[in-house]
């Protein structure tokens, strides 16, 4: 299995930053893939930002595109977001996810317990 725990959550005013992190461990080589979804009270499950762990290219949705960003430390098995300009609509649970990349995204397999953000106005 592959466990993640996930850290960095919190509250923040509009316009603050935020870090993730997430750290990986067990069985590391199941997933080539790691990314942040994120869900709000009464709204789906949404993908935030994937990271592929071959080359780093990532993908963002187009609501967190130019705020948010992905990194990952493929020796620490850790990955990353950093969360700039945020808004209240970011408010949301965010859980770390690992997987496997298709069709320039993160398919999740395993996640983690999720961390809360909350954005006041």
């Amino acid at each position: 299995q592959v466990q993640l725990v996930e850290s960095g959550g919190g509250s923040v005013q509009a316009g603050g930053s935020l870090r993730l992190s997430c750290a990986a461990s067990g069985y590391t080589w199941r997933y080539n893939c790691m990314g942040w979804f994120r869900q709000s009270p009464g709204k789906e499950r949404e993908g935030a930002a994937h990271v592929y762990n071959g080359d780093g290219r990532a993908y963002y949705a187009d609501s967190v595109q130019g705020r948010f960003t992905i990194s990952r430390d493929n020796a620490k098995n850790t990955v990353y977001l950093q969360m700039n300009s945020l808004k209240p609509d970011d408010t949301a649970m965010y859980y770390c996810a690992a997987g496997t990349w298709y069709d320039d995204r993160c398919r999740a397999n395993y996640w983690g317990q999720g961390t809360q953000v909350t954005v006041a106005s």
